[in-house]
């Protein structure tokens, strides 16, 4: 069974920093490209941030510079440390196996102004 649970989510101010975590299990993790996507309410979901199963990585445009995507092989985990946070940053945000249809539950980010 594939599970995907993510974490670290909160309310923050604008300006600050957060670091979300996503432990996957039920899959052979280091081979696959992992994403972080994110949906705001009444919008569609949106890709922020792949990478692949070699650490090459690429950002969505209003996320670069500020986040970074990163993965621990040894623990299954991939994270995204998000700094500047923005007010539009708000979303629940969502990790996912590449290519395939698995997802977490979600981690919802708040930023105040």
């Amino acid at each position: 069974q594939v599970q995907l649970v993510e974490s670290g989510g909160g309310l923050v101010q604008a300006g600050g920093s957060l670091r979300l975590s996503c432990a996957v299990s039920g899959i052979i993790f280091r081979i696959n490209a992992m994403g972080w996507y994110r949906q705001a309410p009444g919008k569609q979901r949106e890709l922020v941030a792949i990478i692949s199963s070699s650490g090459r990585t690429n950002y969505a445009d209003f996320v670069k510079g500020r986040f970074t995507i990163s993965r621990d092989n040894a623990k299954n985990t991939v994270y995204l440390q998000m700094n500047s946070l923005k007010p539009e940053d708000t979303a629940v945000y969502y990790c996912h196996v590449v290519g395939g249809t698995y997802w977490g539950q979600g981690t919802q980010v708040t930023v105040s102004s």
